[in-house]
C-alpha cells in the first residue's frame, strides 16, 4: 500500500489531500464491517428522506446526521488502527480508547435516531 502525503502548494495540496481521503473511504469499505453496514443504511435512508421531508431543512436534519455516522465512524476506525499499531497486547487504556471510539459512534446513532423520529413525528 503506497501512502500519499498530502503535500505540496495550492490546488496540487487539495488534489494529494482528495487522493488519501478517496483511499481512506476505500479502506473503510473494504475493510471495516460496521462501516459498510451503515453505508448500505445510508444507501436505503437518504433516498427516502427526500421522499420524507417535507422541506430543506427537514432534509438536512435526515441526511446529515447520516453523514455524520459515516464520519465518526471512520475516526471510530482511525482511533483503533492506531491503538494496534501501538501494540496488540491487552492494555486497560487501549481498551478504553477503542470503547470511548465506539461510544462517539454509538452516540452519533442515537443523535441520528432522534433527528428521524423528530421529522417522523413532530
Amino acid at each position: 500500500m503506497t501512502m500519499i502525503k498530502p503535500n505540496g502548494r495550492g490546488f496540487t495540496r487539495v488534489i494529494n489531500a482528495a487522493k488519501c481521503s478517496i483511499e481512506g473511504l476505500g479502506y473503510a469499505y473494504r475493510h471495516e464491517e460496521a462501516f459498510r453496514m451503515e453505508l448500505g443504511i445510508c444507501a436505503v435512508l437518504i433516498p427516502l428522506s427526500f421522499w420524507l421531508a417535507e422541506s430543506p431543512s427537514e432534509f438536512l436534519t435526515l441526511v446529515l446526521p447520516l453523514m455524520a455516522i459515516l464520519v465518526v465512524e471512520c475516526i471510530n476506525s482511525a482511533i483503533e488502527a492506531g491503538i494496534d499499531r501501538i501494540s496488540t497486547d491487552i492494555h486497560p487504556l487501549s481498551k478504553q480508547a477503542k470503547d470511548l471510539g465506539s461510544a462517539a459512534v454509538f452516540l452519533t446513532m442515537l443523535i441520528t435516531g432522534i433527528c428521524w423520529l423528530s421529522v417522523l413525528f413532530f
